[in-house]
């Protein structure tokens, strides 16, 4: 079964949901911060809730994310080890890279970078 949807965030983000009952892939695009972080966070919040083995999230389109969107990242990834999912967090770009270097959570999350404009690929 493949699953395609949209959750619509505001102007400022969108999330794609694509994928099947094993693999769900969220493609972020625009910017997360404190306004637009709920529609990420319910857009997290509902794959998980599937249950597949798999939820990538891939930021490529990304081009700010702020504290509020590195605590949804947070969210997601301890919910998924304690229902013993796997999250992968694809990231290509500055604005998304350095934010999750400097927090620590690029090594917590164990953040894939990829060239730009090559996320949904992966």
């Amino acid at each position: 079964m493949t699953v395609t949807s949209s959750i619509p965030g505001d102007d400022l983000v969108s999330v794609a949901v694509s994928g099947n009952d094993t693999a769900l892939h969220l493609t972020v695009a625009g910017e997360v911060d404190s306004s637009t972080a709920p529609a990420l966070r319910a857009a997290l919040d509902e794959a998980l809730d599937r249950a597949p083995r798999q939820v990538v999230v891939d930021l490529d389109a990304v081009s700010f994310l702020d504290s509020a969107g590195l605590c949804v990242l947070a969210s997601a990834h301890r919910r998924a080890t304690e229902r013993g999912l796997q999250l992968r967090v694809l990231a290509s770009g500055s604005a998304v890279i350095r934010p999750l270097q400097i927090t620590g959570l690029w090594d917590l999350l164990s953040v894939e970078r990829v060239d730009p404009g090559t996320g949904s690929a992966a």
